[in-house]
């Protein structure tokens, strides 16, 4: 174990130094980067929208609008084909998701479906000739009765051709902005995400984003008064549709559209050479300017109506034909507004309503703020482990710090390599990792301790510790990688970088501890040929401890089982405090521009605004303030229309920091995968557990973690710590850490077992968690000691995430000790369960007297 051949030697340091290599970009400054050689790599880590700023908006295509729109179509379509027929028809009505006219010559039905027969076509088919989608199915419900019924088939064809062109066309919208790499991506069937990193104005997004941009040129009826119509009703083929002006004008328009946005080839602001006026300068296509010119001079000295959305922009007179092809559009435009609508024609109209159903934004100041933070708890929670590290092991702890240091440059290499983003929760997984980092080097440390205790040489000792220390390593870091993998998999947005960060800081940890940290030791033990180990200034537990902790199961079984019945007490008797996440609404966290901030000023202002439950409270600064919205009534848009109100209302004096806005689509769907998520990592974890060892280590493994899940939901009860994506991760992390605890002792009473074939299972259970309670209290101590930088320096943002992480490690440890390992005496585990392939195993050594 301890010879490494030349080539080995070569190949850890070059992984090494690739590591330090890729990850130095993150360490130096653009200006720096751009002088250095083409060769040398520059790429950096990317920034999450949490610590760089920036917005991230999740839209939904609303499939009841689409098929409204398609039973729209299909009534114009028959309207148009009978009449092209000359077919009479009477009742041409929609309901539902269905049209149907009724013929009045009965001797006219056949006729009828022939000329109707486009409608049942076919509107797509398979390459390969495996079937096709018709849109619509034909019924006679009554004698000259036509039914066309849309299919669920044709919607959903529908449906994925309308997501494919909304992306192509938010792409353009973005791109139009001038931003810097977004991220605009296709979710399931109905969804598009857009994530821009640095967006100064998010709220432009949202606008440009919102709006359909559906433009049409349309003549203005003038054969009555609009009012008349509005009081009584349009004539046939008109309808009554409102400008943009404040108060909006209302106008009566004829609904045959003469020229749409489709026929539009530029689309640029500008300013009128007479009035100075932003305008718009657009330019049709040959078949748009052919039918916009014969428009135009058939209708010399009427009025002719620019709409955008159902709304009038504006609706000027034709005081002559209009022949080239190139027009503008007026309107009261700010500079931005013409360019707003500028990059909404160029881009092309969205082919369905797209809803906000999630929004997540953080200003650039805040996010700067979380950088500074992360670094700062980073530095911290380092030199906090390092100290501790150098005092507990010496020069063993001064080679761990090595290892360490390899450890984190490399997570930040293959994360600045695989483009992978850095959120908050990603740096809580990297100083997370800082204390479970030296888990497996305490595992070796203290194996290697025991093994010269127990007579053998140094170099036996260090060769046979690391030989013993492998399969419990891997055994309790495959737990945590499981809890991860389903973090990514089930988690989404920030949660998905936690998960990511702590899966690479998994990998990296194992390679560093049986390669690099091996190298390492081997190294010293052939240069220094040591006569003795080296000591740290500090013993946590002794040499020889026997603590009886089986004779106190009775106590802690009755003190888990009192605390967990409290806690599902207070669980259904009050409940959590949900956030956003989970149960919808908006969080909105400001901070006043001069002076502290007044909250009973902020409460009376927005309770004003109509818009249900809102709490208010200081955040961190007294000048930062938190705003709880409730979820609305109205929807997915009527979110989105709380948090213009209360920008409206505060922005001149606050400056917006955070927004996170849920619909009650989106609440649901993170609800249930939460809950899925935790239930697939413990059924997942229950099989490896069941696969290594036995079904008494199994079911007493996720007993204990189902425990420790218990009391730290109590725990979110009684401290009402806001539970949201954030605490999932933490919850799941707490299962990674706990499950890491209890296999570390589980694999050691399975060596006992194997060791002692006859000695009480009590006594045995004794000796092997005391020969194992130096490794927990010194890995639980080092985790302990980074969560609690993050907790003091890592800002509000991340405190409650830190929190819950602290409490659930600490009541993991205790689980490892008095529930895993009492349960097996309980679920009368023998020593002959796991010596199936060892019978002819000689017994070797004593055990520890307890």
């Amino acid at each position: 174990m301890l010879y490494f051949s030349r080539w080995k030697t070569i190949s850890i340091w070059a992984i090494v130094a690739l590591g330090l290599l890729f990850a130095l970009p993150n360490a130096l400054p653009q200006s720096w980067l751009s002088a250095m050689p083409d060769w040398m790599p520059k790429r950096q880590m990317t920034l999450g929208l949490d610590l760089q700023g920036g917005s991230h908006i999740l839209l939904q295509i609303e499939r009841q609008d689409l098929a409204d729109e398609r039973l729209e179509a299909t009534r114009d379509d028959i309207r148009s084909l009978l009449r092209d027929a000359r077919i009479g028809y009477t009742g041409l009505t929609g309901a539902g998701s269905s049209v149907q006219v009724r013929i009045r010559d009965a001797g006219q039905l056949e006729a009828a479906k022939t000329a109707l027969a486009p409608l049942l076509q076919p509107i797509a088919s398979s390459l390969f000739g495996g079937g096709s989608v018709t849109e619509l199915d034909l019924d006679e419900p009554e004698p000259g009765v036509l039914r066309y019924t849309l299919t669920d088939e044709g919607i959903n064809y529908r449906l994925g051709a309308a997501l494919t062109q909304s992306i192509e066309v938010v792409g353009r919208r973005v791109n139009e902005l001038g931003t810097t790499e977004p991220i605009i991506q296709r979710q399931g069937n109905d969804r598009i995400l857009v994530q821009v990193p640095g967006l100064q104005d998010p709220q432009r997004l949202k606008d440009i984003l919102g709006q359909t941009a559906k433009l049409t040129f349309q003549m203005v009826d003038q054969t009555m008064p609009v009012q008349e119509a509005i009081e009584g009703r349009p004539p046939a083929g008109s309808s009554v549709l409102y400008s943009t002006d404040d108060p909006p004008v209302p106008y009566l328009i004829e609904n045959r559209v003469i020229v749409s946005g489709e026929n539009l080839v530029d689309a640029q602001a500008s300013f009128d050479q007479r009035t100075s006026e932003p305008v718009v300068s657009f330019r049709f296509d040959t078949k748009g300017a052919q039918r916009f010119g014969q428009a135009t001079q058939q209708n010399v000295g009427k009025l002719f109506a620019i709409i955008l959305d159902n709304q009038v922009i504006s609706a000027p007179q034709i005081r002559e034909p209009i022949l080239g092809g190139t027009g503008q559009i007026s309107g009261s435009f700010s500079v931005e507004g013409a360019n707003d609508l500028a990059v909404l024609l160029r881009a092309g109209a969205l082919p369905a309503n797209l809803t906000i159903v999630e929004e997540r934004t953080v200003g650039p100041g805040l996010g700067q703020d979380s950088i500074d933070a992360g670094k700062v708890a980073s530095i911290i929670g380092a030199i906090l482990v390092v100290v501790f590290m150098v005092a507990a092991y010496g020069l063993l702890g001064v080679i761990a710090n090595i290892a360490l240091v390899a450890n984190i440059a490399m997570i930040i290499a293959i994360l600045s390599v695989l483009g992978a983003t850095l959120t908050l929760p990603g740096i809580a997984g990297i100083v997370l990792t800082i204390g479970m980092a030296v888990d497996s080097n305490v595992l070796i440390y203290e194996r290697i301790r025991e093994e010269r205790r127990n007579g053998r040489s140094i170099i036996q000792a260090i060769d046979t510790g690391f030989s013993k220390a492998l399969a419990t390593i891997v055994d309790a870091n495959v737990t945590t990688l499981i809890a991860a993998a389903v973090l990514f998999y089930l988690g989404t947005g920030p949660v998905k970088g936690f998960a990511v960060t702590l899966a690479i800081g998994i990998v990296t940890t194992v390679f560093t501890a049986f390669t690099f940290t091996r190298w390492l030791v081997a190294e010293w033990v052939r240069r220094r040929k040591p006569k003795e180990l080296p000591q740290g200034l500090i013993t946590l537990v002794p040499p020889g401890t026997t603590i009886p902790f089986m004779g106190m199961r009775r106590y802690t079984f009755l003190l888990s089982s009192v605390l967990s019945v409290v806690s599902i007490v207070l669980f259904m008797s009050f409940g959590m405090n949900y956030g956003v996440d989970f149960k919808g609404g908006s969080l909105i966290e400001v901070q006043s521009r001069d002076g502290a901030a007044d909250l009973a000023d902020i409460r009376a202002r927005l309770s004003q605004l109509n818009i249900g439950d809102v709490q208010v409270q200081q955040f961190g600064e007294p000048n930062d303030v938190l705003i709880r919205v409730g979820a609305q009534e109205g929807g997915d848009n009527a979110e989105q229309t709380v948090v213009t109100k209360v920008r409206d209302e505060l922005q001149e004096a606050y400056d917006f920091r955070r927004v996170e806005t849920v619909g009650p689509t989106v609440s649901s769907e993170l609800a249930t995968q939460g809950t899925i998520g935790v239930i697939v990592a413990l059924g997942l974890v229950l099989i490896y557990v069941w696969f290594r060892f036995e079904w008494q280590f199994a079911v007493g493994a996720i007993l204990a973690t189902i425990h420790d899940i218990v009391i730290t939901i109590g725990f979110f009860v009684i401290s009402g710590i806001e539970f949201n994506q954030s605490s999932i991760a933490a919850i799941l992390t707490i299962v990674g850490y706990s499950l890491n605890d209890t296999v570390v002792v589980y694999d050691r009473i399975r060596e006992e077992l194997r060791k002692y074939k006859k000695m009480p299972l009590p006594q045995l259970l004794n000796a092997a968690i005391n020969e194992t309670l130096a490794r927990t209290t010194t890995t639980s101590l080092t985790t302990i000691l980074a969560l609690l930088a993050l907790f003091l320096f890592g800002g509000e943002v991340i405190r409650s995430f830190t929190a819950a992480m602290l409490f659930g490690i600490v009541f993991g440890t205790y689980s490892s000790i008095f529930i895993a390992a009492p349960l097996l005496i309980l679920f009368k585990l023998r020593p002959d369960a796991l010596d199936k392939e060892d019978k002819d195993t000689p017994v070797e050594g004593k055990a520890v007297a307890t």
